[in-house]
Parts: C-alpha cells; structure tokens; sequence
C-alpha cells in the first residue's frame, strides 16, 4: 500500500472496554452559554473514533472538555463525568491529564512557529522527553528528521501538521485527539495524515479520537462514528454502517439515493429541511 493510500479498518471483533468515557456532559461559557447538552460518548482503547458535525455543533468543545482547556476560554463543564481508564479526571488540570496520557492536536496546527522542528518536539515532551522519544517520532515521520533544523513557520501547511502530530507523540499519550487535521491541506497532503492516523493505530496500538468535517475520509479509517448535532450526539454506530446511512450520505457525504454526487444547493436545501433533533 502506498503512502498515500487509506485501507478501510478490519472489522471489529468483541466489545472493548472503553478508555475514554464521556458520561452525559453539559458545558458553559462565560456561565451563561449551554454548548454541550448532556452529550456523552465512548472510546474504546485500540480504535480509531470519528466525531462528525457541522460547523459549531460542539465538537471542537467537546475536546477542550476532555483535553481540561475549558477554563482558558471562560467554559466548564457544569454536568456530567469525564473519565479515563477508569478514573474520574472530570475536575483535573490540563497539564495532569496529559501525563494520564492525553493528548490533543488542536485544529490550525498551532505549531511555535519561530522555533525549529526540534525545538516544536522537545516543547512536546516537556514532561519526560527521552532520546528513544525523539528517534520514534523522526522514525515515523522521516520528513521531520530532514527539518529537524528548519524554522517551523517555514514549513509547508502538511509539514506543519506532521509537526503539531509529531510534537503531541512526544508525550507518548494513551489517547491522541486531532481537530480537523484535514482542515486547508491538498488532497494529496490529506490522504498521507489520514493514512499516518492509521498507521499509528495499527503499528502502536494507539488510540485515537478524531474530529472532522470530511466524513468520507474520517469514516473510512474509523472504527465507530458518532454524530452530533446542536451539543448532543444524536447518531452513533460502527463507521462502515455510518458510511452507508442514507441520512449521513445525504447530509454528510452530499450522495443522492443513487449515489450520485449531489449540487451543493441541494444538499444545502436538506440540512435546512432535515434536522435530527
């Protein structure tokens, strides 16, 4: 298989304990604006999850929630439990839950952009930085150990992407959540992150819960899917399935019945006709 080549997952097996369990939440912001609706979802260890919407559903809070970024933006959650392996992390600070294993590529890449690659990793492993840590990163991504020198904001859009990647595997998390990774790449750039994600997951075991606006891509390496809606989940179930739902191949994946690619004022027309909620 190529590089820039996505295989679909192997089907699932027996039911996983979850590591991430995301138990009826509710989110505010500035103590007045409910985001998140009593949502809850689950991640069982050793998969890939898709968390699918559209803009402003709530899924980018749904990963500062988890990932403990709620406070720098004025949010908490109000209600509900998050838990990781078991253990309540609910009230725990951003800095603990990433040594619990948690870490989060956040969507536009943020990398420190007048730092060298090098330095973007070593920023990432402030908290047990390794010389095994550096060689696994430069040995998944090879691109990386030839800029190894360069200035981050140099870097190519992808380039800059394998690099936010690269510097959150510098904590050797336990859990790896990406915000639209796929957000202002070229096709080409988008199908080598995607086969990366899988990669991971299948030669490391890692898991990952992934946020995404291309359904088609996100499905087709996910292992579950959930959809929300206005702050709630309000369709979940094996990708493969979700790929093939009628609702999510007219709302999501712009198919007609027939699967011919629908004009964008049509599907424009059914999201404005066909709500969940």
């Amino acid at each position: 298989m190529s590089a820039t080549q996505v295989a679909a997952p192997p089907p699932g097996g027996a039911a996983t304990a979850p590591l991430l369990a995301v138990e009826n939440i509710e989110v505010i912001y500035d103590q007045v604006i409910l985001v998140l609706r009593g949502l809850s979802l689950e991640v069982p260890a050793g998969q890939i999850v898709a968390l699918l919407g559209s803009n402003g559903a709530g899924k980018s809070t749904t990963l500062k929630a988890i990932a403990g970024l709620l406070p720098t933006e004025h949010g908490e959650v109000t209600d509900g439990a998050v838990r990781f392996d078991g253990a309540d992390i609910t009230r725990m600070d951003a800095a603990a839950r990433v040594r619990h294993g948690i870490a989060l590529v956040m969507e536009g890449r943020r990398v420190f952009e007048h730092l060298t690659v090098h330095e973007n990793l070593v920023a990432g492993g402030y908290t047990r930085a390794s010389r095994a840590d550096f060689d696994r990163v430069y040995e998944f991504l090879p691109r990386l150990a030839a800029l190894r020198s360069r200035v981050a904001g140099y870097l190519s859009g992808g380039e800059q992407q394998m690099l936010a990647i690269g510097r959150a595997l510098m904590s050797e998390p336990r859990l790896l959540m990406l915000d639209e990774p796929s957000l202002g790449l070229a096709p080409r750039m988008v199908d080598e992150v995607f086969a990366f994600i899988q990669r991971l997951n299948a030669e490391l075991g890692l898991t990952a819960l992934l946020v995404e606006q291309n359904a088609r891509r996100a499905l087709a390496i996910a292992h579950r899917g959930y959809i929300m809606e206005s702050g709630r989940i309000v369709l979940d179930g094996p990708a493969a399935e979700l790929a093939e739902n009628p609702d999510v191949k007219e709302f999501y994946l712009g198919l007609g019945e027939a699967g011919a690619r629908k004009r964008y004022r049509d599907v424009k027309h059914y999201k404005r006709r066909k709500r969940w909620l």
